[in-house]
């Protein structure tokens, strides 16, 4: 039987964020390789003007804006967010973010239920692990 890890302090400010193209950089934080077995987190920061594409994943995901002005399209409906205002979204529901800002950072906090969490991009079809696309910092 394999011993469970004593626990991580993890420092933002202290990891190198991962490019995820269009404007948007994601900071890993709680994953596998730290002994995770039921669910990964991190920060997304999100240039002025940026979004990311209109995607779904296969399980539950927890998303609450830390900073800035935030647009959050849930299947297919608008919400205007600010600092703490927190999302659920079930598996499977097509959903993206966008900062509202043209002069403002804005940044996430996600969660996703499942430490083998699935993005699939509904434009492009194409599905991938969410940790494999921040594997290089993880």
């Amino acid at each position: 039987m394999s011993e469970t890890p004593p626990g991580a302090i993890l420092r933002p400010d202290e990891i190198r964020p991962a490019d995820r193209g269009n404007g948007a950089r994601t900071i890993p934080l709680v994953h596998p390789g730290l002994g995770a077995k039921s669910l990964i987190n991190g920060i997304t920061i999100f240039s002025p003007g940026a979004k990311i594409a209109l995607h779904s994943h296969n399980c539950e995901e927890s998303v609450m804006v830390l900073s800035g002005d935030a647009i959050a399209v849930i299947d297919g409906a608008e919400h205007r967010l600010k600092p703490m205002d927190t999302t659920w979204i079930p598996a499977n529901a097509p959903h993206r973010f966008i900062n509202a800002s043209a002069t403002e950072e804005m940044s996430i906090f996600w969660t996703y239920a499942d430490v083998a969490a699935t993005r699939t991009n509904l434009e492009t079809g194409e599905t991938r692990p969410v940790a494999a696309e921040h594997a290089k910092r993880m």
